[in-house]
């Protein structure tokens, strides 16, 4: 298995802490993984397209953060990232692990992306990487 992880740094503090959880449960689990970094939620999609294409990777794990603003932006952001990200999928038939937070302040995100597991939630890059992988061995298992 090799996975690749894309990551949306906008919030660095933040995406490093989705990366951490997602890497610290791949290498748990022995599973080969390579970053990537896009500018932010919106460049996503596409990257998972490119990364389909190579033909290199048995699953994709997105990452980010999308933090409510004054503007409707926030709203168009979340819905584009996620439909473009669930395109893809379907389309390629590639599991994708779509670990872009959605969240209405910045003590939210880093509820949701703290490896400390003292914070009460469950770190949403290691969500994503689980989810990732459970699609490929469901895969396995129904096509052998």
């Amino acid at each position: 298995m090799k996975i690749a992880i894309i990551t949306a740094p906008f919030y660095r503090h933040i995406n490093d802490g989705l990366y951490q959880g997602a890497v610290n449960y791949l290498n748990r689990e022995n599973i080969e993984h390579q970053r990537f970094d896009v500018p932010g939620a919106l460049e996503v999609p596409l990257a998972c397209q490119y990364l389909v294409q190579t033909n290199h990777f048995d699953a994709i794990v997105a990452l980010g953060a999308v933090i409510r603003g004054e503007t409707a932006h926030f709203d168009h952001v979340c819905e584009q990232s996620s439909r473009g990200i669930m395109n893809v999928s379907l389309q390629h038939n590639i599991p994708i692990g779509n670990g872009i937070i959605t969240v209405e302040n910045e003590k939210q995100a880093l509820a949701r992306s703290s490896v400390d597991e003292s914070m009460g939630k469950e770190n949403k890059g290691k969500e994503a990487a689980q989810a990732a992988v459970a699609l490929l061995r469901m895969r396995k298992e129904i096509f052998q």
